[in-house]
């Protein structure tokens, strides 16, 4: 699987475009609906998957879906559980915290974890926005530090990490709480 990763609008949103072959899924279109366009203007885009729906997750929504024909997928219309969509194999994984509606994917043939403003490299989602919650966060938490240590991370904002390097962290976190 190839990711392009494309920082999109003000508050610089990671969209990612997931590919396989000549299909795509797009995660989180943020912002500016042309710079993701350049990226997949010549890919089947199969889907297009919403982590949480915070504006800057979710401003080019609407063009992402207009433009490509793409099934809109997010909490609506995934449960707990594994999904295939076209080559795309994932796992999709609740995680409540910073709003009550955050799902993550995880590609387990290829460990990868997509979590939108779930955990960010050194840090975690804020939970005093409307619709988060520090009870939540704590039980995502807990559930994601089940997987494998060496899963790689792709958080909304900022660069990528691994589940090793965040894991004291994510421990500390749970004694704070």
């Amino acid at each position: 699987m190839k990711i392009k990763t494309v920082v999109v609008g003000p508050l610089e949103t990671n969209c990612y475009i997931l590919i396989i072959g000549n299909e795509a899924l797009i995660i989180d279109p943020g912002d500016d609906w042309e710079k993701i366009e350049k990226e997949c203007c010549d890919l089947n885009v199969l889907g297009v998957v919403v982590t949480h729906r915070h504006f800057d997750h979710i401003g080019a929504l609407t063009d992402a879906l207009n433009n490509t024909g793409a099934t809109l997928y997010d909490i609506k219309n995934l449960s707990e559980g594994f999904y295939n969509i076209g080559n795309f194999s994932f796992k999709c994984i609740y995680t409540p915290g910073h709003k009550e509606d955050c799902i993550s994917l995880y590609f387990e043939k290829e460990n990868l974890l997509f979590c939108g403003d779930f955990i960010f490299y050194g840090s975690i989602g804020r939970w005093d926005f409307e619709g988060g919650s520090i009870k939540d966060m704590k039980e995502s938490i807990k559930n994601i530090l089940k997987f494998p240590v060496d899963m790689a991370i792709f958080p909304g904002h900022g660069g990528e990490t691994n589940l090793g390097a965040e894991k004291d962290n994510l421990e500390k976190y749970l004694k704070c709480f």
